[in-house]
């Protein structure tokens, strides 16, 4: 049954990747939503209602988590927690920077992932017990155990002009601690990233379910870690979260704790 699904979670993230690719030079609709750098587009709106129409379509039973439209419920004990379009500002921006992150749960537990970027056409997928993989081939995380010479990435919540708790002290702390810091606008991406060895390391404080349901298994499957950041178990929110590639969990605790 999970190889079935995980199937129907490749062709609908590139089906709703393709749609987006071409309307990617395309006239937007851009709206905000909870403040004025919080996005939403027509295409957004449209990936979201392709995807719900794909799934219910073939699993009318299961429960879907969007982020546009929210909870559909089901009652097979398959839930499904999808971003349809993760990366709104660098889309209405024409930033090509973005992805389809389509996480899968059984009974509570993750156990599938599919992460589509469809301007690479790089295609990250991910069975519990069976690997991580980027276009059908094995990753795996980076060997690198220094923490001076690694590329981490990071992001900021939609509340950064106001919350206290903004994460700018910490972006300071490893900007001098680390080789570099990125902050590219998809934590999708970014997890898929640390999964495959790009990035050694990934933090973040105010994520959501639908930002991390695929990454955080992707991350796991290809020998990485996940934590809080204080070394605990992932909220069930997806926030205040730290990935890494295992080697460098401890020292970015570190750095985070002070």
């Amino acid at each position: 049954m999970l190889s079935e699904i995980l199937e129907l979670a490749i062709s609908t993230a590139r089906e709703v990747g393709a749609l987006q690719r071409e309307r990617f030079e395309g006239p937007r609709e851009i709206e905000t939503k909870s403040s004025a750098i919080d996005l939403v587009t027509d295409v957004d709106r449209a990936s979201d209602q392709l995807v719900l129409e794909r799934i219910s379509s073939q699993r009318p039973d299961d429960e879907i988590l969007l982020e546009e439209t929210g909870r559909h419920a089901g009652h097979s004990g398959v839930r499904w927690i999808v971003d349809p379009l993760d990366g709104t500002t660098n889309y209405a921006h024409g930033f090509p920077h973005y992805a389809v992150s389509i996480g899968i749960e059984k009974d509570g537990m993750r156990e599938l992932g599919v992460i589509y970027d469809p301007m690479k056409d790089e295609l990250f997928s991910v069975q519990r017990g069976a690997g991580a993989f980027r276009n059908g081939k094995p990753i795996a995380v980076s060997p690198e155990t220094k923490l001076e010479r690694a590329l981490l990435a990071t992001g900021f919540a939609y509340d950064v002009h106001q919350a206290p708790d903004n994460n700018l002290e910490h972006f300071g702390r490893f900007i001098k601690r680390a080789q570099a810091v990125r902050r590219a606008g998809s934590a999708a991406l970014d997890l898929a990233y640390v999964a495959c060895g790009r990035f050694d390391g990934f933090w973040e404080l105010e994520l959501h379910p639908w930002d991390v349901a695929a990454g955080l298994l992707l991350v796991e499957e290809a020998g990485g870690r996940t934590s809080d950041l204080n070394g605990g178990p992932v909220p069930a929110a997806g926030n205040r979260l730290l990935a890494t590639n295992g080697h460098l969990h401890e020292p970015m605790l570190e750095v985070l704790k002070t």
